[in-house]
C-alpha cells in the first residue's frame, strides 16, 4: 500500500502513521546493532578454523566500534542532506552486504575490510541521530518516551540475535548464524524503501500530538551543513570543561559496555567452561534488562539531577565488574550480574543527552553529543583490542575486568565535577537537546 493511502488508512482507525515510521526506526537500530553485536559469539570459531589469535580478531573488530562512533557527528548531515528513508535504506544495504561477502572471507584483511570498516560505516549512518530527528520531526509530545524505546532498542538488538547465533555456530557453524542477521537486515531495507518517509507532511499529516486548531508551520528550510560543520562544533565545544568530561566519562561507558562484555563474555565465559548457547542467554539476558533500564532512566532524567543518576550507574556498574570475577560462573551468580549490569548497560544515554543539552543548547547538543558519543565508541575500540590482546598474554580476561571496573568508579566521581547550568536550558528534553 503506498504510504498517503496507508497513513490515510490508518487515520481512520485513530492511528498516526508517526508510529509506523517509529516501528521502522525501532528494527532498523534492532537489526543494525545486532550486526555489530553478532561478532562477540564468533571469536572462538573464528579463531578455529582460520588461526587468527583472539587479539587479531580483535583488532579488527575494534575499527567497526571507532568507525560506528566517528560517523555519528556527520549522520545529521546525510540525513538532511538526502533525506531518512534514502540513508536508512543505504545503512541497512551496506551492512547486509558486509555480512554477505563476510561468508566467503579467507585472508585477515577481509574481516578488517568487511566486519571493521564496512559494518562500521554502515551502521554508523544511522547510529543513536536517526532517534532523535524521527522524534523531533514527527513527534511533538511523547519526544522523551520515543527516545527512551529508540535508545534502548540498539542496545537489546546487540544482545538479543545471540542465543540463536550461539546454538547455529554450535550445530550448523559460523556461517548460518551470519544468516538471520543478514536476513533481517535485508527485510528491514526493504520495508523502509516502501514505508519510510521523511516528514509528517509526506504523508498528509502534522506530527503526532500537534495541535489541530494551530495554523500548520511552513516547511523548514534546509539546514546550510557542510562536512566542516561538525568540526566547528567541536572546536567550540572543546573549549569547555564541561565537553572533555562527557566525552571522558563516555568513553569509559563505552570500554565498560560493547567493548568488553559485548565482545569478550561469551569468550570470557568460555574460559570458565561455560557453553557458547547458555552464554549468549545470559547476554540476551542483560538486553531484556536494559531495555527496562533505559526507559527508566529517561524518566528519571527528566526528574532527577542527571549528575548524580550517572554517578550511581557508573559506580554501581564498577562495582559489578569488580565482583564478576568471583561470580564462579554460576547460574545463579551470571544470573544476578545480568539483571545487575544489564539495568545500567546504557541508562547512561539520557542523563548524557540532558547534560550536553543543558551545556550547549538544543542547537547545538545534537553535533555535541555527536562527538561525546563518538567517545563512546572509541572506548568501545580500545577495550575490545585491549581485552582481546590482555586474553592472548596473560590467559584470563581478569585484568581487563579489574580495570574497567576501576575506570567506571573514576566515572562516577568525575563526572560530580560537571557544573549545574542554569533552570532554563537545563530543563531541555532529551529529545531537544538531541535535536
Amino acid at each position: 500500500m503506498h504510504p498517503p493511502s496507508l497513513s490515510a488508512w490508518l487515520e481512520r482507525r485513530g492511528i498516526h502513521y508517526a508510529w509506523v515510521v517509529v516501528a521502522l526506526t525501532f528494527l532498523t537500530a534492532l537489526t543494525s546493532s545486532a550486526a555489530l553485536g553478532l561478532p562477540g559469539v564468533l571469536l572462538q570459531p573464528l579463531a578455529r578454523e582460520f588461526g587468527w589469535n583472539v587479539d587479531q580478531i580483535s583488532s579488527a573488530l575494534a575499527v567497526r566500534f571507532a568507525l560506528f562512533g566517528l560517523m555519528g557527528p556527520f549522520a545529521a548531515i546525510l540525513m538532511e542532506r538526502f533525506g531518512l528513508r534514502n540513508v536508512v535504506v543505504a545503512a541497512l544495504t551496506l551492512i547486509s552486504t558486509g555480512l554477505l561477502l563476510a561468508l566467503g572471507m579467507s585472508q585477515f584483511w577481509h574481516l578488517v575490510a568487511l566486519w571493521g570498516v564496512v559494518l562500521g560505516l554502515g551502521s554508523g549512518m544511522t547510529a543513536l541521530v536517526l532517534s532523535a530527528v524521527v522524534a523531533n520531526r514527527w513527534f511533538d509530545t511523547r519526544r522523551g518516551l520515543i527516545i527512551g524505546v529508540l535508545t534502548a532498542s540498539s542496545a537489546t538488538g546487540q544482545l538479543l540475535f545471540l542465543p540463536l547465533g550461539a546454538w547455529l555456530v554450535e550445530n550448523l557453524g559460523w556461517r548460518m548464524a551470519v544468516l538471520p542477521v543478514l536476513a533481517c537486515c535485508a527485510l528491514v531495507a526493504l520495508a523502509a524503501f516502501f514505508l519510510m518517509r521523511d516528514r509528517p507532511s509526506d504523508v498528509g499529516q502534522r506530527p503526532y500530538g500537534a495541535d489541530p486548531a494551530a495554523p500548520a508551520a511552513a516547511p523548514a528550510a534546509a539546514m546550510r551543513l557542510s562536512l566542516a560543520t561538525p568540526f566547528a562544533v567541536l572546536k567550540t565545544a572543546s573549549a569547555s570543561r564541561t565537553f572533555w568530561i562527557l566525552f571522558g566519562t563516555f568513553f569509559i561507558c563505552g570500554l565498560s559496555t560493547n567493548g568488553l562484555i559485548q565482545t569478550h563474555f561469551i569468550s570470557l565465559c568460555g574460559d570458565a567452561g561455560l557453553a557458547a548457547v547458555p552464554a549468549a542467554s545470559v547476554l540476551a539476558m542483560m538486553g531484556a534488562f536494559d531495555l527496562i533500564g533505559t526507559i527508566l532512566s529517561g524518566w528519571l532524567s527528566d526528574r532527577y539531577d542527571n549528575r548524580k543518576l550517572l554517578f550511581w550507574y557508573y559506580g554501581l556498574r564498577g562495582l559489578s565488574l569488580l565482583w564478576l570475577p568471583y561470580s564462579e560462573f554460576t547460574l545463579y551468580g551470571l544470573s544476578l550480574f545480568a539483571m545487575f549490569y544489564g539495568l545500567d548497560w546504557i541508562a547512561t544515554v539520557p542523563p548524557t543527552v540532558k547534560l550536553a543539552g543543558a551545556a550547549f543548547g538544543k542547537e547545538k547538543a545534537g553535533m555535541v553529543f555527536g562527538w561525546i558519543f563518538a567517545g563512546h565508541q572509541l572506548g568501545a575500540a580500545t577495550a575490545t583490542y585491549g581485552a582481546g590482546r590482555v586474553r592472548t598474554l596473560w590467559f584470563s580476561y581478569d585484568p581487563a575486568l579489574f580495570a574497567a571496573g576501576a575506570a567506571c568508579l573514576v566515572a562516577a566521581l568525575l563526572i560530580l565535577t560537571v557544573r549545574r547550568q542554569s533552570a532554563a536550558v537545563a530543563a531541555a528534553s532529551p529529545a531537544q537537546a538531541a535535536a
